[in-house]
């Protein structure tokens, strides 16, 4: 059951927060301000799978989830939800790629110090629709199988090590990684579309799958 799960870790931090992610290494105190962000990060995932684990436990205690096999059942129609609200994102997305524009805090977050870097951490995880979406269908995944916490903790801990690639690209290669966030972070805004609708996709494969 890890296996089905883990997949689901690439996709939690794409779109504004992979932007947050590099933005924040071209900071002044990219190590300190980083590890701040990833701090939050694993906080709001536990969190925030811990909680969606509970709500599906509590509700198959009135509606059974099912197992993964039935067709119809709780779980199944979850994923059939999301599926379609992955659809509406991407449309979306490509529709109005020529006027979107990132999200005007991003651009805050040039001056952000540890503490701000830790309360964008936990938010960007636990107020994010695709985050959410993805932690709904960790949740669902665990209390269909009947696994606890201890079950997602390498799901946890992926998106954690996506989370922190910037900064070991930064640690790793230093003063090329220092000039190449700036047009990394540039490309990411200009692009934020190709990169929401790439996350789409590939969550609505990972659950197909």
């Amino acid at each position: 059951m890890e296996l089905q799960i883990l997949p689901l870790a690439v996709t939690m931090m794409a779109g504004p927060q992979i932007v947050a992610d590099v933005i924040l290494v071209t900071t002044r105190r990219p190590v300190r301000v980083s590890l701040a962000f990833l701090l939050g990060v694993a906080i709001a995932a536990t969190a925030g799978v811990a909680l969606t684990r509970g709500i599906f436990t509590l509700l198959g205690q009135v509606v059974s989830p099912g197992s993964p096999e039935q067709r119809g059942s709780a779980g199944t129609v979850l994923q059939v939800v999301l599926v379609g609200l992955l659809v509406a994102a991407a449309v979306k997305n490509y529709v109005k790629r020529e006027t979107v524009e990132p999200p005007k805090w991003l651009g805050t977050l040039m001056e952000a110090g540890p503490g701000r870097a830790f309360r964008t951490g936990i938010l960007i995880i636990l107020l994010m629709p695709s985050d959410i979406m993805v932690m709904l269908t960790v949740g669902a995944s665990l209390a269909q199988h009947d696994a606890g916490l201890v079950a997602a903790l390498p799901f946890i801990g992926l998106t954690l090590l996506i989370a922190a690639l910037p900064l070991l690209v930064y640690l790793l290669f230093g003063g090329r990684a220092r000039r190449a966030m700036p047009r990394l972070r540039e490309w990411l805004n200009s692009h934020s579309w190709v990169v929401n609708i790439a996350a789409c996709l590939i969550f609505i494969v990972l659950i197909l799958t």
